[in-house]
């Protein structure tokens, strides 16, 4: 036969699922009044605040259950919830380091999936809020002026340092991606210097310079592939003399290639 406790945790239960929160509260409350020792009465009132949106009342709640549930030898599994919860609304607080020492605290009292999959989450947040803060395009303007000193100075894997630099501290910009294509286009990591191009192209597509380096990686093993980008370069420049004389040259070289080979290269 259910104690009045359970009864009315039962009435706060129905009025949970019928989204009547402030009564299924009211119900809840009772239950704690009732039976102060039973960690499944504050999980619940947690659960009917984070409903609400009202985040501090869940952690006040959910902390309560925990102390509760230790002082009683709840099942862990109650008490990872409460702390998983409490976890969750640091976490719409946008209190992001409380939030991932919570769920470390759920996870050590139970490894549920579920909160497991929360915490990657918060800590995805975590990392993207921390790469926010360390964007300065200022920074990222200086960065790049290093990295072309060293370009001029035929210092390539030092120049990619200072580009590295300058795409953390603004990965928006487009530019330090294709200064970084053309060192590593001098390394001959050519495999680099087209995903650089690829990202500048991107960020940019109006951007002549980004076209003119990518059919550079291009021209020679892929003349065809370089000849296509050497046109859009003149599309969105039909003056500019490297796209022009980019194109003879492919065709120079596919003359070559089909010299070689017998095969139609353009």
């Amino acid at each position: 036969m259910a104690t009045p406790a359970l009864k009315a945790k039962e009435l706060g239960n129905k009025a949970y699922k019928a989204k009547q929160f402030d009564v299924a509260i009211k119900h809840y409350d009772e239950a704690i009044a009732l039976d102060p020792t039973d960690i499944t009465f504050y999980n619940n009132k947690g659960a009917v605040n984070f409903e609400k949106g009202d985040y501090e009342a869940v952690i006040e709640v959910c902390l309560k259950a925990v102390d509760v549930g230790k002082e009683n030898g709840s099942d862990y599994k109650h008490i990872a919830k409460a702390l998983a919860r409490v976890g969750k609304s640091y976490m719409k607080n946008d209190d992001l380091d409380k939030s991932m020492y919570y769920y470390d605290k759920a996870i050590i009292e139970h490894r549920d999936p579920t909160v497991l999959n929360e915490r990657s989450e918060v800590l995805k947040l975590v990392k993207e809020k921390e790469k926010l803060s360390y964007i300065d395009p200022e920074k990222s303007q200086a960065e790049k002026a290093k990295g072309n000193e060293q370009f001029k100075q035929g210092k390539y894997a030092e120049a990619i340092e200072f580009y590295n630099e300058a795409i953390k501290r603004n990965p928006a910009d487009h530019v330090p991606y294709s200064n970084r294509a053309a060192c590593f286009t001098k390394l001959m990591e050519f495999g680099l210097a087209m995903a650089d191009c690829d990202k500048c192209i991107t960020l940019s597509p109006m951007f002549v310079k980004g076209y003119l380096r990518k059919a550079a990686v291009l021209k020679i093993e892929k003349p065809q592939e370089a000849k296509a980008v050497y046109e859009k370069a003149l599309e969105l420049d039909p003056t500019n003399a490297e796209a022009k004389q980019g194109i003879h040259t492919v065709h120079n070289l596919s003359e070559i290639l089909n010299q070689k080979t017998g095969l139609n290269w353009l």
